[in-house]
């Protein structure tokens, strides 16, 4: 069924699922910082542009919202011209940037005094993930509203689970970037070991990629990191943020996180190397760099 919905936020996640979205038949209201960059994607997908997220939020049944971090998110949301002036009492506010378990929890009360509903919904899958539609959504808040939701953010996913109150699912994004740093150093590790063993990189990913070994990442990164390529997905100042999330909230709840600690001064070494917009898997840039010194 089409719905009416706006979607705040076009970076290199929000622009193509936003796109999915007008794809699927829904009325698509889109904001963007960068004006710009909204009517680029009017000129790829059927929809409109609001000059400020008030305006894209107006009529809307569902708000959705894809920013940078916790002050980005707070930015759009309060305020005379934030989305939460513009949304009508009854309706859905949906976001999918990665915070803080707090500020979600923050939103969640400010928008309950208006009678709007709010989910926290955190994606993995990456760029590659957002262009094909193949998100996985980890979300926090009532079951009824996630319901309401769910079958209109199939529109970009392939998989959504709500995990419990507001904030659950930020909460489970931490726990998607804690597994994902260790994965990435020990293949790092790995890679870099078979090339001072002389080993062929292709047969020995082919071999221990079948095993117990085998990873997302091994399968979809090993021949870049081989190949020293970085120059794509998801930025190390980007995990550097989300891994910072994580650390902070392990304070919170009494978590040790040796191993994330650890690769989050390796990523600051990353970006020492003016690698700040590489992929995450440039930790094996890191290991070589050190190695020729």
């Amino acid at each position: 069924m089409s719905m009416n919905v706006s979607f705040i936020g076009l970076g290199v996640m929000g622009y193509p699922m936003a796109g999915h979205l007008a794809n699927a038949g829904h009325n698509v209201t889109v904001y963007n910082r960068t004006t710009a960059k909204a009517q680029q994607w009017t000129q790829e997908y059927k929809g409109d542009v609001a000059l400020t997220p008030a305006l894209a939020a107006k009529g809307a049944d569902i708000v959705f919202m894809c920013v940078g971090n916790d002050d980005d998110l707070r930015s759009v949301v309060y305020g005379d011209d934030g989305v939460l002036a513009g949304m009508a009492v009854g309706t859905i506010l949906v976001d999918h940037t990665t915070t803080s378990a707090e500020v979600a929890r923050e939103v969640s009360a400010k928008a309950a005094l208006k009678n709007i509903a709010f989910i926290d919904a955190p994606v993995s899958g990456g760029q590659a993930g957002a262009e094909n539609g193949v998100l996985t959504v980890m979300a926090g808040g009532d079951e009824a509203v996630f319901a309401k939701v769910q079958p209109v953010m199939a529109a970009f996913s392939r998989f959504s689970q709500l995990l419990g109150e507001v904030g659950s699912g930020q909460l489970c994004k931490m726990v998607n970037q804690i597994c994902i740093a260790g994965v990435v150093q020990g293949l790092a590790e790995g890679l870099h070991f078979a090339k001072q063993a002389g080993l062929d990189g292709e047969k020995v990913i082919e071999t221990i990629s079948k095993g117990a070994a085998g990873s997302w990442q091994m399968e979809n990164r090993y021949k870049t990191m081989w190949q020293g390529e970085y120059e794509f997905g998801f930025a190390v100042d980007w995990m550097r943020k989300d891994l910072g999330i994580a650390l902070d909230e392990a304070k919170n709840n009494g978590a040790t996180l040796p191993m994330t600690a650890t690769v989050d001064q390796y990523y600051a070494d990353v970006q020492a190397l003016g690698g700040g917009r590489y992929d995450t898997s440039s930790l094996l840039a890191r290991i070589e760099a050190l190695h020729k010194n």
